[in-house]
């Protein structure tokens, strides 16, 4: 009997504490979806993303309208210089970049043979001329005989005959010496312009026939910048308009040209024009080769919208831009112009003054929460 009255208590107790933890994590477990519920309320509530991003001033600057274009410097005038005789290349007065005159000597051929030409031209002038002084006299003489009837008249016909073709000879010896003296003149090779020497493709001794290109000269100044601009900007080539532009070889530098060329029709694979400006060079600063990038002057300057180049979004045929108002983005829609270095023009869609999205702007929507990097 005590033993089982001292059981049922212990059994009562047992079983109220073996069942003590479940009851105990259900509990825990209820807390914890409550908890968790609540906190996800609470950030939907108030845990909205911000975007960080740099803004700048849209600005209002006072332009002239421009067409840009990329070009090369080329020469003004280039000519081959070859001989006009055959020979041997005697002296060579000129290397490559050798400054040159209009009419310098560049080279000699062996004037040897043409010399002895010349010397033969011109004896041979002279045996023609005395043959013909000597003819003269007989037909003086001759004619008057023949006015007194002393000489039959083929005899006299004989003398005019020999008057005529001693007349010939010397007019053929006339015209051979001159072409002597004008090969012989021409073995010396000489530049028909001022310019520098580019290349040079013969030494002194080489052989060298009629027509072997020799030697290249180059006019530099003025010189010549080459560019091209799209179709949808033709309208805005006029002759005699100013043309600036920079090369590398000179940074912060502008040259200044005028427009002198304007091709005739366009290329049909890129739909450009081809174009010619003309620049003074005087001092030789310029070198054909150079790269070039042009601005072309359309218009007198004028109060324009620019924004950087980096801040456009481009989405199909679309332009737009983000613009920081309080807290928010906002999206607009632009209407684009000319380039100008690292702005564009805006036509439509801003004033200026207004605070536009730089960096960040691609991962902006309308209406979203930014806060700008300072």
């Amino acid at each position: 009997m005590n033993g089982m009255k001292t059981g049922r208590p212990g059994w009562r107790l047992s079983r109220f504490r073996s069942g003590l933890p479940g009851a105990f994590l259900l509990v825990v477990l209820a807390l914890v979806a409550v908890l968790t519920a609540g906190c996800q309320k609470k950030e939907t509530k108030t845990d909205e993303k911000i975007i960080n991003v740099r803004a700048a001033t849209v600005e209002k600057k006072s332009l002239r309208p421009s067409v840009e274009a990329v070009g090369t410097l080329k020469p003004f005038q280039e000519v081959v210089i070859s001989p006009e005789v055959d020979g041997i290349i005697r002296k060579l007065y000129v290397e490559e970049g050798s400054s040159v005159a209009k009419g310098m000597v560049l080279a000699e051929i062996n004037e040897t043979d043409y010399r002895l030409d010349l010397e033969r031209a011109e004896a041979a002038l002279k045996q023609a001329e005395a043959t013909l002084a000597n003819v003269k006299v007989e037909y003086s003489r001759k004619d008057a005989l023949y006015k007194e009837q002393l000489v039959t008249q083929q005899q006299f016909d004989d003398i005019t005959t020999r008057v005529t073709l001693a007349t010939g000879d010397v007019d053929r010896a006339r015209a051979a010496l001159s072409m002597a003296r004008e090969r012989y003149s021409r073995s010396r090779v000489r530049s028909p312009m001022a310019g520098a020497v580019r290349e040079k493709r013969v030494t002194a001794g080489d052989f060298v026939r009629t027509g072997t290109p020799m030697l290249w000269i180059v006019r530099s100044n003025p010189i010549k910048l080459s560019f091209s601009v799209p179709e949808k900007d033709v309208s805005s080539l006029k002759l005699g308009q100013e043309v600036d532009f920079r090369v590398d070889s000179f940074p912060g530098r502008t040259f200044t040209g005028r427009l002198m060329s304007i091709y005739p029709s366009l290329d049909e694979k890129t739909r450009t024009l081809q174009a010619e400006a003309h620049i003074p060079n005087p001092q030789g600063l310029l070198k054909p080769g150079f790269f070039a990038r042009v601005t072309l002057y359309t218009g007198p300057a004028k109060d324009t919208v620019v924004i950087p180049i980096t801040s456009i979004l481009y989405e199909n045929a679309l332009k737009k831009v983000f613009l920081v108002e309080g807290d928010r983005a906002r999206e607009v829609k632009i209407q684009i112009g000319g380039k100008y270095g690292e702005s564009m023009a805006v036509l439509e869609g801003l004033q200026g003054g207004e605070q536009i999205v730089v960096v960040g702007q691609n991962t902006l929507a309308d209406g979203v929460k930014v806060n700008v990097a300072r």
